[in-house]
Parts: C-alpha cells; sequence; structure tokens
C-alpha cells in the first residue's frame, strides 16, 4: 500500500477547463488545503467520453431510476456511450487503491445526489436524479469515501469525509500486506474511541468479529472488517456521542487528577454539549492531561487526532 492517499476528483474542481463552455469551478479548498495531504486523480466523464471542449450541454431525462443523457438542444442521446465509459474507467481506478473521490454537484455525469432529471410528459425537471458516472462509482466502490464539493462547506460533512478518506488509507494498509492477528487487535484497539463516537453498534460488532480472526480466512477477515469499519464511520458523530467518549477519556483520569481538574474538565465538557465551545476545545483539555500523565493506551488513540491538526476539522464541529 502506497504512503500517497489517492483520492479522485471531477476535474474541473482542479481549475481544468473541461466544462461544457470550456470553463472549469475550480475549488480552492481542495487544491489549496486538501491537495497538501491528497494525490488528486481527475476525471472529466463528459470530456474523456468524446463530447469535446467546448460541448453542447447535457441532461438527464426519463426514469431518475434509469435516466438517458441527453443534448439539450440536439437531444443526441449519450446514456449507452457514458455508461460503458464509467465501467470501463471503474476498472482502470480500482486498482489504483482510491481513498476518497469529489464529485462536483448537480452533474449529469457527477452529481452523487438532487441532480435535476427531466420526468413527466411535460419534462419538467425534479432533483431527484444521480449522475450516470457517479451511480457507477457508488456502485462499484460502495465502501469508498464520497462526497460533493458543495457539501464539503458543512463544516460537519467536511469532518466525516475527511476523517473517512484518512480511515480508509489505514484499514486498507493494514490488509495490503500479511496482517496478522495481533497486528488487527492493535489496529483494532487504537480505533475504538473513533468508532464509538460514530456507531457504538458496530465498534461492538468489529470487536467480536476480531476476537474470533482464527474462524474466517485471511480474504474473508479483511471484507468483513473493512466492510464494518467504513461503514461504521459512515454513521456520522453526534454530540450526543462525542460527549461520552469524551467522558469515557477523562474516566481514566479520575484516579490520576484532583477534584479541580476534573471539575475543570467536566465544565468544558458540558460547555461542548451545550454548543457553546467547539470539541478541538475539550479535546485539546483532555489530550494535555493525559499526557502529563502518561497514558499511553489512550494517547495512541485515532480519535484524538484522526486527521492532520492543521486541517482544524474539529474547531467547527
Amino acid at each position: 500500500m502506497s504512503d500517497r492517499i489517492l483520492v479522485g476528483v471531477s476535474t474541473c474542481l482542479l481549475g481544468e477547463k473541461v466544462r461544457w463552455d470550456a470553463g472549469h469551478k475550480h475549488d480552492r479548498y481542495l487544491t489549496d488545503i486538501l491537495g497538501r495531504y491528497f494525490e488528486f486523480v481527475p476525471v472529466c466523464p463528459e470530456a474523456e467520453v468524446g463530447m469535446g471542449i467546448p460541448r453542447e450541454p447535457v441532461h438527464l431525462s426519463g426514469d431518475p431510476a434509469a435516466p438517458r443523457m441527453v443534448g439539450n438542444k440536439t437531444g443526441e442521446d449519450w446514456t449507452e456511450r457514458m455508461n460503458r465509459y464509467a465501467r470501463r474507467k471503474l476498472r482502470e481506478l480500482v486498482p489504483q487503491q482510491l481513498c476518497g473521490y469529489v464529485l462536483k454537484k448537480g452533474s449529469p455525469s457527477c452529481g452523487m445526489e438532487r441532480v435535476p432529471v427531466k420526468t413527466g410528459a411535460a419534462g419538467m425537471p425534479h432533483k431527484v436524479g444521480v449522475g450516470l458516472f457517479a451511480a457507477e462509482l457508488l456502485r462499484r466502490l460502495p465502501l469508498l469515501p464520497v462526497e460533493e464539493e458543495g457539501r464539503l462547506n458543512d463544516p460537519a460533512l467536511r469532518e466525516n469525509f475527511i476523517v473517512r478518506v484518512f480511515a480508509y488509507h489505514r484499514v486498507q494498509a493494514l490488509f495490503a500486506g500479511s496482517a496478522r492477528r495481533g497486528d488487527i487487535v492493535a489496529f483494532h484497539t487504537r480505533q475504538k474511541f473513533l468508532l464509538l463516537a460514530h456507531s457504538p453498534r458496530h465498534y461492538k460488532e468489529l470487536g467480536r468479529l476480531v476476537a474470533q480472526t482464527k474462524d474466517y480466512t485471511p480474504g474473508e477477515l479483511r471484507e468483513r472488517y473493512v466492510q464494518g469499519f467504513m461503514t461504521a464511520l459512515r454513521v456520522r458523530a453526534t454530540t450526543s456521542k462525542n460527549t461520552n467518549v469524551l467522558q469515557h477519556l477523562l474516566g481514566f483520569l479520575k484516579d490520576r487528577l484532583g477534584a479541580a481538574e476534573k471539575a475543570d474538565i467536566l465544565r468544558v465538557i458540558e460547555q461542548y454539549r451545550a454548543g457553546l465551545v467547539p470539541l478541538i476545545v475539550p479535546l485539546t483539555l483532555l489530550y494535555h492531561h493525559l499526557k502529563v500523565q502518561g497514558v499511553d493506551y489512550l494517547l495512541e488513540q485515532e480519535y484524538l487526532q484522526p486527521a492532520p491538526a492543521e486541517l482544524a476539522l474539529r474547531n467547527h464541529v
């Protein structure tokens, strides 16, 4: 498994002039911030399928579950060509071991959700579709973290996506070689509080799986663990679940701190629960005490820093 974190992206978001009007939709957050940590794999289905630059714009039409992609003026039907291209392109992308994908919102090829589809006799557009390439991507790589660039403006969605990208890279690296039972146990131990913040149910299920590693072939174990791990992280962490994790972390310090110090930490955790401070505030305070007290088991927890601190993901949730 490469140290590079490869993330697929709609080419226009990188500033390349590949859109129907020979323009772009450069997203500075992607290139200037995430570009420091991710290596982007650009894909423009419409240009790569042969529509040309510039080109006639297209839209989705018909049954939202199986829409047609047609030209706005000429009505030229690109559906079969786009579907064939999508299948071929995904066969190329799968071996590259992508760790995430950022799609262009609203695109008839790349939109992940709410893409306009002209339905009914009047052909009125309704935001109920999925772009043809995006649909194949989601079908072929169901565990891959995928988001649209517009949704990354939401701090909670942005944090969830980026945390999942780094987590997917970690779990793929774990199983890239011949992971031994001890390696899997150690990995799962480090993910404990991250998983609890997202889905306690999946944490318990994965714990049972790890305890029974001898019952599975290496391939079966990998498939089951990666599926459970990424499904758990797809569940969004909430203030309530984060509060429970913070209180759990504090429990490891109860016999090491004085009453005033514990009261101070509890006060900050309550401020977070009430929405008065972001998650980074109680986390920073707890990390300080864990480091001073030398609680190595907790200092190794991915929950404390599941992505580079410079991304400031927990500063806004």
